[in-house]
């Protein structure tokens, strides 16, 4: 056996001999929870398209993955499949105008660039992030160094630049209801979710499986209709027009949560001051399609 045969047969054993403990690699575990609910104020003024009459605040929970805030959600999470489940957004919008921000950039400019945990309310969620993720897993590092009750260099003074700003007067902060959100409880991802025709203001989705009905409206604004959406399909599953639809008169809301039924699959819609209308939804397979989550892990 000459040289170079020898070389080949030692290379070929040794690649399948390592393959095996690449395959065993471990696969990165990510932590997704959300926290405790808190009130904010919330109005229509805030928000014309989603504020009910008369509502004036808004339950919010922190989306933390992996120790992080991500985003901020309010109302209730549904659970899709045994790892996926959507919940809906809420934003924190900058309401100031240019000539208040004018009054004082220093303090504007520090509010723009800053993440959903560092500015809610018009004050910080620091504590309340370090609280999410010591909830998921003890030993969890905190996502800065120096703050009051981090278990790591806890004798240590926090330094006076890592303490919060407190917001001048010049800012102003308010809350809206955002799109619905897809999230992996597996790989971490978080997707907004495109749902054809919605309108936060016109009702509330009520979901099913992987299914979402509500009454939409058309882009002209014209139109209201019966929608099913399904999670990551390009086109509704139902649109039904059920009548004429006028942005400026309409009751509020126009229409109250469907109601769904199993066998056969059917989805009530009620909007206001009309007669309920039915639909059977002809059931079909999930078209989700989630990540298999088992890369493996590289330094």
């Amino acid at each position: 056996m000459n040289r170079k045969s020898w070389l080949a047969i030692v290379t070929m054993v040794t690649l399948l001999s390592a393959s095996p403990v690449m395959q065993a690699a471990p696969r990165k575990a990510h932590l997704v929870v959300l926290g405790a609910a808190r009130k904010v104020p919330y109005s229509k003024v805030g928000d014309p398209a989603g504020a009910m009459a008369g509502e004036t605040d808004l339950r919010v929970r922190a989306l933390v993955v992996d120790g992080a805030v991500k985003e901020w959600t309010t109302g209730d999470a549904h659970d899709v499949t045994d790892r996926s489940f959507v919940v809906r957004r809420a934003i924190k919008l900058n309401d100031s105008l240019p000539s208040e921000q004018a009054g004082d950039a220093s303090c504007s400019k520090s509010g723009e660039g800053s993440s959903p945990s560092e500015n809610s309310a018009g004050r910080s969620t620091t504590g309340e992030k370090a609280g999410a993720a010591s909830s998921v897993k003890a030993g969890d590092k905190p996502a800065t160094s120096g703050k009051p009750g981090a278990p790591a260099n806890s004798g240590a003074k926090p330094a006076p630049s890592a303490k919060p700003k407190a917001p001048s007067a010049a800012e102003h902060w308010v809350w809206q209801r955002g799109p619905w959100l897809l999230v992996d409880r597996v790989t971490g991802h978080i997707v907004a979710l495109k749902l054809p025709d919605y309108d936060p203001g016109v009702s509330q989705v009520s979901w099913f499986r992987d299914y979402g009905a509500y009454c939409g409206v058309t882009a002209s604004g014209k139109s209201l209709y019966a929608v099913v959406a399904q999670v990551a399909a390009r086109k509704a599953v139902l649109a039904k027009k059920l009548s004429a639809f006028d942005a400026e008169s309409h009751p509020e809301p126009v229409c109250g949560p469907a109601e769904w039924q199993r066998e056969p699959l059917k989805v009530t819609f009620h909007p206001t001051g009309k007669d309920a209308v039915g639909f059977e939804v002809i059931p079909g397979s999930a078209v989700l399609v989630e990540d298999a989550g088992d890369e493996t892990e590289t330094k």
